[in-house]
């Protein structure tokens, strides 16, 4: 290398900060602008993630109380078959109840006997033991989709905020390299957003059992 050489690269390094200082604060600008929408998308993520797990604990809190009335009515089901039953016992005695009782007996079994159907299937209120079932297993589904939702929205909520760390570090540091892995992780943690709302790919997720 020629000695002018030598000199034009000493001239070239001798003053970086003043060579490149506008270009250093365009990249902190621009970072600086990057980071704001990371934050606004980490809001976003935590709205998502808030929503999915009050929805989750809110369906199965109607779950289990579901299939608490679901059992009450099967208990009460079983009484009035029960009580029938004995009272059919009864009247069949022959002698041993007036004909009178014998009638008032033969009333009750008929209701019994149709309040048990009844508790079995009522389209009309919606609270036969079938009905309850099936609400049941809705509130279970809304359960089991929100709780699949929600590790979406909690790695994306850590990786966004990994991806902030990673910037403002950069613009300490005027470190493209720093900003370039920020952006990968915000572009991760920006699809799994998206998946925990529209629930795409399912994770793989443990889901305590409802007891009924």
């Amino acid at each position: 290398m020629e000695a002018h050489e030598i000199a034009e690269k000493i001239h070239e390094h001798g003053e970086p900060e003043e060579a490149h200082a506008p270009s250093h604060e365009m990249f902190r600008r621009l970072t600086a602008i990057y980071l704001g929408v990371i934050a606004m998308l980490l809001a976003i993520a935590s709205l998502g993630g808030a929503e999915a797990t009050k929805e989750m604990l809110n369906a199965n809190i109607h779950a289990s109380d579901t299939y608490a009335f679901y059992q009450a009515k099967y208990i009460r089901q079983t009484l009035y078959q029960i009580s029938a039953a004995e009272l059919e016992l009864l009247a069949g005695g022959g002698g041993a109840i007036s004909p009178n009782d014998s009638a008032k007996a033969a009333e009750l079994i008929k209701k019994y006997r149709d309040t048990a159907v009844r508790y079995e299937s009522d389209r009309k209120s919606g609270e036969g033991k079938q009905e309850l079932l099936e609400k049941a297993h809705e509130w279970e589904h809304a359960r089991d989709h929100a709780s699949a939702q929600l590790p979406n929205f909690e790695y994306a909520e850590a990786l966004f905020q990994i991806a902030i760390v990673l910037g403002s570090v950069a613009i300490v540091a005027a470190s493209p390299w720093l900003v370039g892995l920020s952006g990968i992780l915000a572009a991760a943690a920006v699809l799994l957003t998206v998946n925990g709302y529209f629930l795409l790919v399912s994770l793989s997720h443990a889901v305590a059992p409802v007891t009924h």
